[in-house]
């Protein structure tokens, strides 16, 4: 804890997890001086908490902290196996401890105050922003907030779902994966009765790797659920579990939601990662929006300009978002013929990019052309509907 209160800074970052440190690196990386920083979270990340993947050119700044990368990936279905050639992009692997690592080391290097409490109200009266901890007692007076602490919607969405999963890290003693090769979408487990289930694999090295088991869907499972479906899906792969060793499990549940999330809700509070619309609401990625508004963000202070991003996603993906989502949870069309279609009848390079939300309008117009017709345009009526009723009911 600081020793005095209120701490005066130019920019305070609520909520220390992954938005905040890729800020914290992007600023160290842009060369931001001058800058008073602080960081308010009672916990300072530290270790392996979270894994991230993410597509992107090979050749940037995070190269040296992944654990891994494929320029091939697998989507399987039970019609088959297709392998995907991901040229000029590349499917990386991002572990937390080098991130929180780079960080801190750019924490120390921008002199930054750790104010190791939880945050409560922020009071913004235009000119400079208040945070007080959940006891009303000020903290930090800011010009500027970067808020990533999770929060809900702005409203309810039309369709709220979740990605939820769970991971195994499993090591060998001999080998057994194929390190050449990740399985990026694997739709062979048992679908559940509303929604779209998957597991991945995330090869390190021939004899470590990430095995997961993922769900989207309106309804989360519990721990023996999980345990259950990750074992049926080591079966699918053929692995033998009493060989191998569960180092670590990762679990998370993410939002996919048509719900709006405030990204700006007073003049000089900007809220990051999933509160400021990182997360894409089709599918939950996040890692990629986040790394952008990071650079946005620094590039912004470096140049003078207030802290504030780019919409993380236009407004047609979003929509785009909301109609599939809507597809998916009326039973209009099946998860797996869905996802089944869209690498099918796209180049991989265009559905990576267009899941990162920055493809270009063509583009967009031919992954919607790759869906079913007449059940997406039942979809689109009636996302149409349900607009228009949430409208006149505000």
């Amino acid at each position: 804890m600081h020793a005095s209160f209120p701490v005066d800074v130019d920019l305070a970052l609520v909520g220390g997890g992954g938005a905040a440190s890729l800020v914290l690196a992007a600023l160290d990386r842009h060369d931001v001086t001058g800058l008073r920083v602080a960081v308010v979270d009672p916990v300072h990340k530290r270790g392996q908490d979270r894994t991230w993947a993410f597509w992107g050119l090979p050749g940037d700044d995070l190269d040296p902290l992944l654990s891994a990368s494929w320029s091939q990936v697998d989507v399987v279905t039970p019609a088959g196996r297709r392998v995907l050639t991901l040229d000029p992009l590349r499917y990386a692997m991002l572990r937390s401890a080098p991130v929180y690592d780079r960080a801190a080391a750019a924490e120390r290097r921008l002199d930054a105050v750790r104010i190791s409490a939880p945050a409560g109200e922020l009071r913004d009266d235009g000119e400079r922003v208040t945070v007080r901890d959940p006891h009303g007692r000020d903290l930090v007076r800011a010009g500027w907030v970067l808020d990533s602490r999770p929060r809900r919607p702005g409203r309810p969405g039309r369709t709220s779902w979740l990605q939820h999963f769970r991971g195994w890290w499993l090591s060998a003693d001999r080998p057994t994966f194929d390190p050449q090769r990740a399985v990026l979408m694997d739709f062979r487990t048992p679908q559940p009765q509303r929604g779209v289930s998957f597991g991945y694999v995330l090869p390190v090295d021939d004899r470590f790797a990430l095995v997961e088991y993922t769900e989207f869907g309106p309804a989360l499972l519990d721990d023996a659920g999980y345990d259950a479906a990750l074992r049926g899906y080591a079966d699918l792969l053929g692995l033998d579990l009493t060989a191998l060793r569960v180092r670590e499990v990762e679990d998370g549940v993410i939002p996919m939601t048509d719900g709006p999330f405030e990204s700006r809700p007073s003049p000089r509070v900007v809220r990051l990662g999933t509160a400021g619309g990182a997360t894409r609401p089709s599918t939950g990625f996040t890692f990629s929006a986040m790394l952008r508004q990071a650079d946005q963000v620094a590039l912004a202070l470096a140049a003078g300009r207030p802290p504030v991003p780019a919409p993380a996603y236009p407004g047609r993906h979003l929509w785009m978002d909301a109609v599939a989502l809507r597809a998916l949870d009326r039973g209009h069309v099946g998860g797996v013929e869905f996802f089944e279609r869209l690498f099918d009848r796209n180049p991989p390079e265009r559905v990576l990019r267009f899941l990162d939300g920055v493809t270009r309008p063509a583009e967009d117009l031919a992954v919607m052309r790759s869906s079913p017709l007449l059940p997406m345009t039942g979809a689109v009526l009636g996302d149409a509907a349900g607009r228009l009723r949430a409208r006149l009911r505000r």
